[in-house]
């Protein structure tokens, strides 16, 4: 996946230019909590009520640049199909992280990252680890276990207690310069008497245009094409699509997006949303979700584009 991009003068934003990623519309959610941390505020971007945010000018040109007749597809299964994150204790031992690509726009090790958290299958290679107490989050693109701690393309921290934003123009583990864990749809979630995704989830599309909106802080294209998405574009599913047929866990995600909404945060298939692998998830349930095209959808204006 194209990851890099150089930042030009970039437009001055009139949504979180100090750096909060409080932005755009929306109302708070209740916010999420995962290991004993909050998963941002709940006022956080990812943690908004966008189902009355005002349509962006250019959705219907979006969701045809990304497909009408594609489907939704689950990118997570019951077993190591998605992007694993592990939990860790405060007292973790840090480990030096090595940059092999983008070094200049990742945050320093060490990290508590463990010789054995889990890989995500396939060629991004995400680690993500949370240290409970200090509800940090930490993580790698790229990553590859060394003598002495990991080697990584790419890496970032987050204060899961804080709005705060990357840098502008700096990626992140994620194209968009987003952090990954706060989009992953989690059983857990959905199991055990929870039946509610409180915030929006992670998704892919195969074209990007040269640009963000917040809360992204980078893009990874070198196409103008006003069409494409930018990074960081926030989709919800209509409010009048019929969810009758649904039920289980496809039913709680597709509720989720018609509140929460999905956010484009890195190259890949078209309308990919991302998950945790976990036993809990009903795979033949989660396949239903299939059924979903992507004329069901619309984008949300979340704030004006920075470019290149």
């Amino acid at each position: 996946m194209l990851r890099h991009a150089l930042i030009g003068a970039a437009t001055l934003l009139a949504f979180g230019a100090g750096g909060d990623g409080a932005t755009g519309p929306g109302v708070p959610g209740p916010g999420t909590r995962l290991g004993g941390c909050p998963v941002f505020p709940a006022d956080n971007a990812w943690n908004r009520d966008i189902s009355k945010a005002p349509l962006d000018p250019r959705s219907d040109a979006y969701v045809r640049s990304i497909g009408l007749d594609g489907h939704l597809h689950p990118d997570f299964a019951s077993h190591t199909y998605g992007i694993p994150y592990k939990v860790v204790p405060r007292g973790q031992k840090q480990v030096p992280i090595r940059f092999t690509a983008y070094g200049d726009e990742s945050d320093k090790g060490p990290y508590p990252v463990p010789a054995h958290a889990p890989v995500e299958g396939g060629s991004d290679r995400h680690v993500i680890v949370l240290q409970q107490g200090t509800c940090r989050l930490f993580e790698l693109y790229g990553a590859r276990r060394s003598a002495h701690g990991w080697a990584a393309d790419a890496g970032a921290r987050w204060d899961l207690r804080s709005n705060r934003l990357r840098h502008q123009g700096w990626t992140s583990a994620d194209a968009a310069g987003l952090p990954i864990l706060p989009g992953l749809a989690r059983a857990g979630e959905v199991a055990a008497g929870a039946h509610r995704i409180t915030h929006a989830l992670r998704m892919t599309v195969s074209r990007t245009q040269k640009a963000y909106v917040l809360p992204a802080r980078h893009f990874a294209s070198s196409d103008t094409n006003p069409d494409l998405p930018p990074m960081g574009l926030r989709l919800r599913l209509k409010a009048s699509y019929d969810l009758s047929r649904f039920h289980g866990q496809a039913r709680v995600i597709l509720q989720a997006l018609k509140t929460y909404g999905l956010i484009v945060a890195d190259n890949g298939s078209d309308w990919y949303i991302t998950g945790a692998p976990d036993r809990r998830w009903d795979d033949d349930d989660l396949h239903t979700l299939g059924q979903v095209p992507g004329s069901a959808f619309e984008a949300v204006r979340t704030g004006p584009l920075t470019t290149g």
